[in-house]
């Protein structure tokens, strides 16, 4: 037993496609993703530090790097039905947590499963890294989403994923980093000219009127 079976199956993480079954101008790998949500995190973590807060940066980067690791065992699932029902999120998650035990144990060798198994677990937890990570996934996915967007993609379901991935964000709405991106980043990205730019702004002047009232 190596560590040749799991850097084998880096390459996995290459071939599985995001919001499978619905067409798509741009196709995103969950490598792919794991790389962006990384970068957003160091972004997000950036501001976080400069408001005054204590980043433990190799945590983070451990989350946002490995966060979606699983899916090598189970695929992407369409984030409408990931999400259907909390029984099914939890289902769901077990199989994955029973997978990934599994796996540390029958693959990687002893002196590093204690490692991987804070590597491949649940990243997205209490702790101010784990919230960053909560964050920076959904940032990514709307960004995913707007690039459909933005290219005239008729499926609704990216409006979905987009109204999904910023009423996430605004569940963290009390986080610095949170509150540079809607103020900063959100603003400069909705200001692009695009063809449903009117109908994505009041979209996004809804949820926004609506955290301001929780």
């Amino acid at each position: 037993m190596g560590m040749n079976q799991y850097l084998q199956s880096l390459s996995d993480l290459e071939t599985i496609n995001r919001a499978p079954g619905y067409f798509k101008f741009e196709q995103h790998s969950v490598a792919a993703h794991s790389f962006k949500v990384a970068e957003v995190a160091q972004f997000l973590g950036d501001v976080e530090e400069q408001a005054g807060h204590t980043i433990n940066w190799r945590s983070l980067y451990e989350k946002s790097l490995n966060h979606d690791y699983t899916e090598r065992f189970i695929g992407d699932i369409k984030t409408p039905v990931k999400y259907a029902t909390p029984e099914l999120r939890k289902m769901l998650a077990d199989v994955e947590d029973s997978l990934t035990a599994n796996f540390i144990h029958n693959e990687i060798p002893e002196q590093f499963q204690a490692a991987y198994a804070r590597r491949l677990g649940e990243g997205k937890d209490d702790t101010l890294e784990g919230r960053i990570l909560s964050v920076a996934d959904k940032v990514d996915l709307l960004y995913e989403s707007f690039g459909e967007i933005e290219k005239g993609n008729p499926e609704p379901v990216y409006t979905e994923i987009y109204r999904e991935s910023l009423a996430t964000i605004l569940q963290f709405k009390q986080m610095a980093c949170v509150q540079y991106f809607l103020k900063e980043v959100l603003a400069e990205l909705l200001s692009a000219d695009f063809s449903d730019r009117q109908k994505l702004a009041a979209l996004t002047n809804q949820l926004l009127k609506h955290a301001k009232e929780d």
